[in-house]
């Protein structure tokens, strides 16, 4: 009955989400076989993961906001087909060079497939349905990410690296067809682009990631110094490309403060524990995946039954729980030390976390589309996504930068980090989600 009723358009837009989220993930746990497959240094090999960072989130607001002028549907099958390609001649090079640029245009497939799936459902759902399949979405926000370690490290343990992006190619085409034939069309909005503000976002962002990733100040401090042009240009123009009423909306405003908060810790937490397990416990790739089976198993039990949580304890409880539930499980990992062993030191704090990521992605998810008029759906799915891109190299950024004060217990120092990320966060959400 629940297919039925939700189409195709869920299953559609899930698996899309899926697929991006779960690419960057497989990085993590392949990183080690791509640098020596293609000769790379450190430094070069950062730059797999940061080129498609640093274009996912540098095009998210201007992909979102051109998926409400022309219309999702065309937007989203160009994406489909960027993100498929690329994937397609990544998994066939052998040039270091043609891979890291490859990723740079596979980041923009996703920036245009990430807001677009979230709007579409925005589009095609209304009332509970609606609160249903953003709760499905939020499962994916969470899931996509964990479960892209384990595939990651079974494919390039049992085939290669090359097989974490061949993958894609099938699906894909899957996806394509399957839009194609059952993705209604819906006219965009038919209002003048704002290129001025398109360039000042894309060239603000870039700069801001670019910094993030590979920790330059001076780049950093430029994309603040562009963005705050960007927002003071988009407040005098009549039609900008990112409205700022979206803000005015405290639970919306709070929302995307909350999910950045949220990547900043758990980024680092998921970057750190596979080389920890493989220095210690000597981890092949697949069983790095595999030893994050704890957090997304609970994490996806939690989820789904969430929405009988939220009706009877309130979405404020709900967040304001799931927080807590992070803090005591980051605080518990950076309290047990490694000789304890995998199930006592990680598993066990891993399902705590796996409750409270469960409880925290849904709402947050939510918050960030509540209110929002349908015309603006793509940019506000966008501005979620955009929260969702920056808070996790926000959150490598600083830890990156006070490393060398720790003496090789930057694992740990992650981990304490994300702790303070998450105190902000619930005093976030205890200000904000009163209004809920």
């Amino acid at each position: 009955m629940t297919k039925q009723r939700f189409g195709m358009v869920l299953p559609i837009t899930l698996l899309a989400y899926f697929l991006i989220l779960m690419d960057n993930s497989i990085v993590f746990t392949s990183s080690t076989e791509i640098g020596q497959s293609l000769d790379l240094s450190p430094n070069a090999l950062s730059w797999v993961s940061n080129a498609y960072t640093l274009t996912f989130g540098g095009f998210l607001l201007l992909s979102s906001r051109i998926s409400d002028l022309l219309g999702r549907k065309r937007i989203f099958l160009i994406g489909i087909t960027i993100f498929g390609l690329s994937s397609l001649l990544i998994g066939l090079s052998d040039n270091a060079a043609f891979v890291i640029g490859l990723r740079a245009v596979q980041g923009l497939g996703s920036s245009i497939i990430a807001p677009t799936t979230l709007a579409l459902m925005m589009d095609n759902y209304q009332g509970q349905m609606r609160e249903r399949a953003i709760a499905y979405y939020g499962v994916t926000a969470g899931i996509g990410a964990s479960l892209g370690l384990l595939i990651g490290g079974g494919l390039t343990t049992l085939f290669s690296w090359e097989a974490g992006f061949l993958i894609n190619v099938p699906l894909t085409l899957l996806l394509f067809g399957l839009t194609v034939h059952f993705v209604p069309n819906k006219a965009g909005l038919k209002i003048k682009i704002d290129y001025i503000g398109a360039i000042l976002s894309v060239s603000g962002l870039a700069a801001l990631i670019d910094g993030l990733t590979s920790n330059q100040w001076l780049m950093i401090l430029l994309g603040i110094i562009v963005l705050a042009c960007f927002i003071g240009f988009e407040s005098r123009q009549k039609q900008p490309m990112m409205p700022l009423t979206l803000f005015h909306n405290r639970i919306r405003a709070g929302a995307y403060l909350a999910r950045m908060l949220f990547m900043m810790a758990m980024l680092p937490y998921w970057f750190f524990l596979p080389p920890v397990w493989q220095t210690s416990y000597h981890f092949t790739a697949l069983q790095s995946g595999l030893a994050f089976l704890p957090l997304t198993f609970v994490q996806f039990v939690v989820s789904l039954s969430l929405g009988k949580l939220t009706d009877r304890f309130g979405n404020q409880l709900i967040l304001l729980v799931g927080e807590g539930l992070l803090f005591l499980g980051l605080l518990f990992t950076a309290l047990s030390a490694v000789s304890l062993g995998y199930w006592l030191a990680f598993a066990l704090p891993m399902v705590v976390i796996g409750i409270g990521q469960g409880l925290v992605l849904v709402p947050v998810t939510s918050a960030g589309l509540h209110q929002a008029p349908d015309e603006l759906a793509g940019i506000a799915s966008g501005l979620t996504n955009t929260a969702h891109q920056i808070g996790g190299p926000i959150g490598l950024s600083l830890i990156v930068a006070t490393a060398e004060s720790y003496h090789g217990q930057v694992a740990t120092m992650a981990f304490f980090t994300g702790i303070a990320f998450v105190v902000v966060a619930a005093f976030v959400v205890r200000k904000v989600q009163n209004e809920y």
